[in-house]
């Protein structure tokens, strides 16, 4: 896990402009680092299934970075409260109005707690009326920039989880900006559901990455 500052990279040294980052958001409030193998997951799935190149490990970026435009792609998780600074969110809306793409994915997937609550209310200050996240319908390009998904999202084991809630979400939530979506919404918890050494992928009938090869694809081309 790398930690982008104004000046350097460590270790791998600087992404290539053509190369996919996986660039997770760093915002002091809740437990940004939840699930810590999603990134080498999804990077090992976009090498085996496309020739995008990928830089070969995680970045860690803040929320009030001047470096978060050298990113097309922030992954984003947590359980806890979302709070962002007047800066922070002067960034991300700059981030998402320049092309970039903010995957938000709330790991209680639920649509009522803490994380849902914040995070959202957060959308409303920083986009206005876009903020209000409308439901994604089912043939937007995001569910068939790869594979193709033409009931939508797919389920996540999280959601079936057997503690009595069953509660399955059926769509995902978004802003977009002059037709490209800028922020992608998910209650369905997919951080905990690609958080395993991609090494395991082997042991499951059907690769559950398989989505998350789509938004990269759609974030580097659409």
């Amino acid at each position: 896990m790398l930690f982008m500052t104004s000046s350097s990279v460590a270790g791998q040294g600087r992404p290539r402009a053509s190369e996919f980052v996986f660039a997770r958001l760093r915002y002091d409030s809740g437990d940004w680092d939840y699930n810590p193998k999603v990134a080498a997951n999804v990077l090992n799935s976009v090498l085996e299934y496309t020739s995008i190149r990928v830089f070969p490990e995680e970045v860690v970026i803040a929320a009030g970075s001047d470096d978060l435009l050298a990113f097309p792609f922030l992954f984003m998780t947590g359980h806890k409260l979302v709070r962002f600074s007047s800066k922070e969110r002067d960034q991300l809306k700059r981030f998402v109005e320049h092309g970039g793409l903010l995957f938000s994915d709330d790991c209680n997937h639920d649509v009522n707690g803490l994380y849902a609550r914040s995070f959202e209310e957060e959308m409303r200050i920083v986009f206005g009326d876009r903020g209000a996240l409308p439901k994604l319908p089912n043939s937007h390009p995001v569910y068939r920039s790869f594979f193709k998904f033409d009931a939508g999202p797919p389920q996540t084991s999280h959601e079936l989880n057997g503690w009595g809630d069953e509660l399955v979400h059926d769509y995902l939530r978004g802003v977009e900006t002059r037709g490209r979506l800028g922020v992608l919404y998910s209650n369905k918890d997919y951080g905990c559901e690609w958080d395993y050494d991609w090494r395991n992928k082997r042991f499951q009938r059907e690769d559950n990455t398989k989505f998350a090869v789509n938004v990269v694809v759609y974030t580097m081309t659409a």
